[in-house]
């Protein structure tokens, strides 16, 4: 079985927002390829330093991002990235790394199904639901 990697597009920022998420959640990142480095493609002078492929790898997955460079992707809407971690600590840090910049959509407290859970929009527009350990709080 197939496991689903999120996919990020961004306006620009890509590669500060996939070193922000490598920082933030200690992935690395393993892909970095601008416009101008894709064989075969014609990079607008004006994105040629802009992302076209990115991927940060984590113990148990993966996270890709690009640039909109042929643009019409726009701004993630209807989406949000579930990252748990393993202890309410990290994901309460996780959760305040993220909102700086950002917008805080429901405060990082105990719910009935873990021991911490927040929601934002982080300052790159990516949608997040950050969560603790399973469990009653």
């Amino acid at each position: 079985m197939t496991n689903p990697t999120p996919y990020l597009i961004f306006q620009g920022n890509c590669r500060e927002a996939m070193a922000t998420y490598a920082e933030i959640f200690g992935g690395r990142i393993e892909m970095m390829l601008t416009a101008a480095e894709m064989p075969g493609f014609d990079a607008p002078p004006d994105k040629a330093d802009w992302i076209m492929h990115s991927m940060i790898g984590f113990g148990g997955g993966q996270l890709m991002g690009s640039d909109d460079i042929m643009g019409g992707n726009g701004a993630m809407a209807g989406c949000s990235v579930m990252m748990t971690l393993p202890t309410t600590a990290a994901a309460h840090a996780a959760f305040e790394a993220l909102a700086e910049g950002g917008t805080p959509v429901m405060p990082f407290g105990p719910t009935q199904w873990a021991t911490g859970f927040g929601l934002l929009t982080d300052r790159f527009g990516t949608s997040w639901m950050i969560s603790g350990p399973d469990g009653e709080a």
